[in-house]
């Protein structure tokens, strides 16, 4: 029963004269009076309570959470339908319990409850684990109406730099994301991990509601409206959107009417490509930059290998940048290759902005205990200039558009990249392509289940205490005793 229609019972209840509790504990009357049960609050029991009302719950649903939370015998309760409560109320006195408003276990309907776990639950529990480099999680997303909420609810801890909530929800997101089917009760995420209870509190109210007020609040809040603003800009971080916060700034378009902030270069180069930047970025508009990115490399290192990496790679339609890895086979590195490529797409005019950052990669070096640190190698961060005609549908724009002395046929894109030696970029690209959770969690079972440190550089085996080599992904899925998960099932 979902939090606004349970209020509103109860307070109907209520003021018809009924004791009606939100939480089953300190009854204290006899047994005419009503005890209510609100799930996700109930703790502490009083042996006077005697009815337990539920609305879209069966009998064994009901037993089950009496179970969870340490209910020793469970038969001193009615267990009934929310039909007892509203016949209670239209004759303003407690009814008899009728078989008609008794939640009642039909033979054969479920599994017994004797049974440690249901069968589904069991089956389901012993498939998922808590990391999601052991599940597969394609973009076939069942639960997005979950996976939203928290994704909404963990952004807002990220923006308040609370890492455990945040990641709390966001591992509940991920778990989601697996499942081959839709939650559409309480008892199909039984046995699940990374389901607390504030977890459930939010799956709770959309199975009931349609919609968590959790997230509804967090869309509605000031603070985290204007972080959402000044994050979506190339070079804005959570430090300076707090910043702007507390100069009174809420809007994008207050900071840039703000002449006295001091910009970076890379934060005038977001505000200046504001609009391209933040509108998506399509696969094919992907494949047009790759094929630039392919033949300005090629062009100075002929057996270049260049990969798309990121959520391209892992079979996206649409994102928001593209990460490119390069690297060669041949002995000889280039350092300048990237301070080449640059230089050329200047002279072209597709340059707009870039950042190199040269590498501080030490080889033979151990891996990061920090399971998002970031890599070491070369890499430059890159605005381009990608020329195509401008599908617009709209009528208006396209005459708008025609009164314009000069039309506009290009669009900025957001394009990184990274060189790699050859022999780190199996572990490159396995950190690279991503999601960022299931590289998350892959670190987290190196370093919890074998013993190992994993990072965008090397594999070490801190019992052997050696580095083991990996030509490929699968190699280092083998290192770590995984089955091998495909780039398209990493969208966790």
């Amino acid at each position: 029963m979902g939090m606004t229609r349970r209020t509103f019972l109860m307070e109907l209840a209520r003021r018809k004269g009924f004791r009606v509790e939100s939480e089953l504990r300190n009854a204290r009357e006899n047994a005419k009076f009503i005890t209510f049960c609100a799930k996700r609050k109930a703790r502490l029991y009083s042996d006077s309570v005697t009815h337990i009302v539920a609305e879209n719950n069966s009998y064994p649903e009901v037993l089950d959470w009496l179970k969870r939370q340490a209910v020793g015998d469970s038969s001193r309760f009615e267990i009934l339908d929310i039909s007892w409560l509203t016949a209670c109320m239209e004759m303003g006195r407690p009814v008899d319990s009728e078989m008609k408003y008794c939640l009642v276990e039909q033979a054969g309907q479920y599994p017994s409850l004797k049974t440690p776990e249901s069968e589904v639950s069991a089956f389901t529990a012993s498939k998922v684990s808590q990391y999601s480099c052991q599940r597969k999680t394609t973009l076939n997303n069942c639960n997005k109406k979950f996976t939203d909420a928290f994704e909404i609810i963990a952004e807002n801890y990220e923006f308040k730099e609370n890492e455990i909530f945040c990641l709390e929800f966001l591992r509940a997101a991920s778990v989601l994301k697996s499942l081959p089917f839709p939650v559409t009760r309480m008892k199909d995420i039984q046995g699940l991990p990374c389901m607390g209870d504030r977890v459930r509190d939010v799956i709770e109210e959309i199975i009931e509601e349609g919609e968590s007020s959790r997230a509804k609040d967090v869309l509605n809040d000031e603070r985290y409206k204007s972080f959402k603003q000044f994050t979506s800009v190339f070079g804005v971080g959570v430090k300076t959107s707090e910043k702007w916060f507390r100069m009174g700034l809420r809007t994008v378009e207050e900071v840039k009417a703000d002449k006295t902030l001091k910009l970076s270069k890379m934060q005038r180069a977001g505000f200046l490509y504001y609009e391209d930047l933040v509108s998506c970025v399509s696969k094919a508009e992907a494949d047009a930059v790759s094929l630039i990115v392919k033949n300005t490399v090629c062009m100075f290192l002929p057996d270049a290998l260049v990969t798309i990496t990121g959520g391209f790679r892992r079979g996206k339609k649409i994102g928001h940048d593209i990460d490119f890895l390069i690297t060669s086979p041949g002995q000889r590195e280039d350092d300048e290759l990237l301070h080449k490529v640059v230089n050329l797409w200047k002279k072209q005019g597709l340059l707009l902005y870039c950042d190199i950052i040269e590498s501080t990669f030490v080889k033979e070096q151990i891996p990061s205990r920090h399971v998002d640190a970031m890599d070491h190698f070369q890499k430059c961060f890159a605005i381009l200039k990608l020329y195509q005609p401008r599908v617009d549908n709209s009528s208006y724009n396209m005459s708008k558009k025609c009164d314009m002395a000069e039309v506009k046929d290009w669009k900025a894109i957001r394009v990184d990249l990274v060189i790699t030696p050859f022999e780190q970029y199996a572990y490159a690209l396995l950190g690279w392509t991503g999601s960022r959770q299931f590289g998350r969690d892959l670190r987290r079972y190196a370093t919890h289940e074998r013993k190992m440190m994993l990072d965008n550089h090397a594999l070490y085996d801190k019992r052997k205490r050696v580095f083991l080599k990996a030509g490929s992904e699968e190699e280092i899925f083998a290192h770590l005793g995984l089955d091998y998960v495909e780039p398209w099932e990493r969208n966790a």
